[in-house]
């Protein structure tokens, strides 16, 4: 869905994007859409969807009727309405998709109450959206340092700039409510524009500076997801992750997105097996739940005071020995079911160097053996000269 300038060079070096953002398939920027139904035309008779979706800065998205009816397409760059002044953002998808689009996200476009395209960005607007862009980097900076200057606990995460340059929105998290007016004053000193303060959570601010996941791939959040769902730490309980704080966090310092993804197929396989905190009662003793597999169905028991030896059980007998709990029956011992699932040990490869010894090292070396023979002399051939007799 890249555009041409997205390939590489004739000696293998990356060609990078040529286009600023303005690729016409949008297939470099985050959160991106593809039009499935570009190539279909509408049926005789029906009009286009008038409303577009135009994506600004890290994202952000809103959707806009096209009163004039002007021909837009992905890609092109939009002068549209703002509370005060305007604003240029990137369309990043027009036509029928946008209707199912606002469907999902239950934005009424039936409605009066809608913001409206004033036209298609001139170079003068490029130029100035362009100008303030360049503006914003060294604004985040210097608002760092004032916030740090008045002793307020926050950070500034981002600044966006209106397309006109009229107005400045500075994205902020902190733990607690602040008392910014201050702040406000200071900036509005310094930066000589309207500023508006927008808290954002921790999810948020990770997902509009973007970054690398442990797992090696972007964040998810700012690529393709797009709503935030509640994180609990059931959820790693339920799928036997250690409840480590430092590998469950990601990058926002939250518990990650990834711990929901399969923890529907967890649950589903867990409704076979029987509570952890249920005990087998035997004629050996009462036995307690150690460890479950839950990809191979096993779980393994231990009994009370012998907890060294474990024992494998299948979940359909240990269903099987609570039922006969439930119905006062007697069961013997767990030796008989865990009979059943004697693991082979025996390995499949040769030990040929000694490697898998772990005491390989501890016997001392034996001396070298010195060059020399015996006396102290070297062992050497010397050749010798024919004595002369005839002398």
């Amino acid at each position: 869905m890249a555009c041409g300038s997205c390939g590489t060079m004739v000696n293998g070096q990356p060609r990078g994007c040529k286009n600023n953002g303005t690729c016409g398939t949008d297939g470099c920027n985050k959160l991106t859409v593809f039009d499935w139904l570009s190539n279909m035309s509408l049926p005789d008779g029906q009009e286009p969807f008038d409303f577009v979706e135009v994506r600004f800065k890290n994202g952000r998205k809103h959707y806009y009727k096209n009163v004039d009816g002007l021909q837009i397409n992905m890609g092109d760059v939009l002068a549209v309405q703002a509370q005060s002044g305007h604003d240029i953002g990137i369309v990043s998808l027009a036509g029928e998709l946008v209707r199912i689009q606002m469907k999902q996200k239950k934005v009424p476009y039936d409605t009066d109450d809608f913001l409206k395209i004033y036209r298609k960005a001139t170079q003068r607007d490029i130029d100035i959206w362009k100008g303030v862009k360049e503006r914003e980097e060294p604004m985040k900076v210097r608002s760092r340092q004032i916030a740090i200057r008045l002793n307020l606990a926050m950070k500034i995460s981002d600044i966006e700039f209106q397309g006109d340059g009229s107005k400045a929105t500075f994205y902020y998290t902190a733990e607690d409510r602040v008392d910014f007016r201050q702040l406000i004053k200071e900036f509005a000193h310094e930066f000589r524009t309207r500023i508006e303060m927008r808290q954002i959570g921790f999810r948020q601010e990770a997902a509009r500076l973007g970054g690398i996941g442990s797992c090696g791939r972007e964040l998810c959040c700012s690529t393709w997801l797009t709503d935030f769902r509640s994180v609990t730490t059931s959820a790693a309980r339920y799928q036997q992750l250690s409840l480590n704080p430092q590998k469950l966090a990601g990058q926002c310092g939250k518990l990650k997105c990834c711990l929901n993804y399969e923890l529907d197929a967890y649950l589903d396989a867990l409704k076979d097996f029987p509570k952890t905190e249920i005990k087998l009662k035997t004629e050996k003793g009462t036995a307690v739940c150690q460890k479950i597999d839950i990809f191979q169905g096993f779980l393994w028991y231990a009994y009370e005071g012998e907890w060294m030896n474990w024992h494998k059980l299948t979940t359909s007998q240990a269903n099987e020995v609570i039922e006969a709990n439930k119905k006062n029956q007697p069961v013997a011992s767990l030796e008989e079911y865990a009979a059943e699932h004697i693991d082979d040990t025996k390995t499949d490869f040769g030990n040929v160097v000694g490697q898998d010894s772990l005491t390989r090292f501890d016997t001392p070396k034996g001396k070298r053996k010195s060059r020399k023979g015996k006396g102290g002399k070297k062992n050497r051939n010397y050749r010798k000269k024919p004595s002369n007799k005839n002398a």
